[in-house]
């Protein structure tokens, strides 16, 4: 089956980088429906579908029509994908979704408080056929046939606070909210520099952010895991992959990807030929979904 929310949930924050406070309101809406974002200031919907995100730097970023835009969209996606959330509307008042803490905990809080309705119609996934590989330099993103979704991440950076890390997680069974959803974005204190100085990320800060200088962690209170960086990346693959329209099944695999690699990797997989077909969900395969057998008590472990 179908999900959606019991009723509607807010949220009020800054955005990461304009700076400026955005609220934004998440309403259930009907089986087939999918997810949308409304900018209410300017009436426009967009569709949170691959083909509206933009390549560009530092997140990721849908374009609809007349220019209007919708930014840094990949945590509230993992959210909802994280917590098995299919049909929504996302109404805010600005052209970014509030950073938070930086991590995707406090959507699925927010979520698992509304509580979650089971709606009389079938759920989609897809399910991937064969290999699909992109590349950019040194990193790369592919994605194989698997009996659920599995995210595979690699990072490597110079800095000793991050250094190389790696991580694989099967996807069902609540994992989500257990394993990634507090992870944190984090960045290095010289990119802050650079970012503010170009006008980026104005909104970020110590409190929405995992910022280290060499060996050291700047903010307050350390690391939430001692492999954080990673974790966060995988959260961002997964808000990235839920922009397909329904769940995969898949392994993913990155190496020093980002935003724009996850979704190159997505265009791929939807022009070749054979690679992916939707598929009606059975029994077996809804328990293989992200989501499924989430249960409260599963955010406690990280609240």
């Amino acid at each position: 089956m179908q999900t959606t929310l019991t009723r509607s949930v807010s949220f009020t924050g800054v955005g990461l980088h304009g700076g400026r406070p955005v609220r934004m309101v998440v309403r259930p809406a009907p089986a087939d429906h999918g997810i949308w974002f409304v900018r209410t200031d300017l009436d426009v919907r967009i569709p949170a579908l691959w083909d509206a995100v933009a390549q560009v730097p530092l997140c990721t970023r849908l374009d609809g029509p007349d220019g209007v835009t919708v930014s840094t969209i990949e945590h509230i996606m993992a959210a909802l994908a994280g917590c098995g959330i299919g049909n929504v509307d996302i109404e805010l008042d600005g052209p970014e979704v509030p950073i938070l803490d930086g991590s995707a905990a406090e959507f699925v809080r927010g979520f698992l408080d509304a509580g979650l309705t089971h709606l009389d119609a079938p759920a989609y996934a897809l399910e991937v056929l064969r290999k699909v590989e992109v590349k950019a330099g040194l990193a790369r993103a592919a994605i194989y046939p698997a009996d659920g979704l599995i995210i595979d991440f690699a990072i490597d950076f110079p800095d000793p606070a991050i250094g190389h890390q790696r991580h694989v997680l099967d996807m069902r069974n609540g994992a989500f909210v257990r394993e990634l959803c507090d992870s944190r974005t984090f960045c290095r204190k010289a990119d802050v520099e650079a970012m503010h100085a170009q006008g980026l990320a104005l909104g970020g800060s110590l409190d929405n952010a995992v910022v280290v200088d060499g060996a050291r962690v700047l903010s307050p209170g350390g690391l939430r895991h001692a492999d954080e960086a990673v974790r966060h990346k995988m959260l961002d693959a997964l808000g990235d992959l839920a922009t397909a329209g329904a769940p995969i099944l898949g392994h993913y695999e990155g190496v020093r990807a980002g935003h724009a690699l996850t979704n190159a990797l997505l265009r791929a997989l939807f022009a070749t030929p054979g690679a992916v077909r939707l598929v009606e969900c059975g029994p077996g395969q809804l328990r293989r979904l992200p989501g499924s057998g989430l249960v409260a008590e599963d955010l406690r472990l990280v609240a």
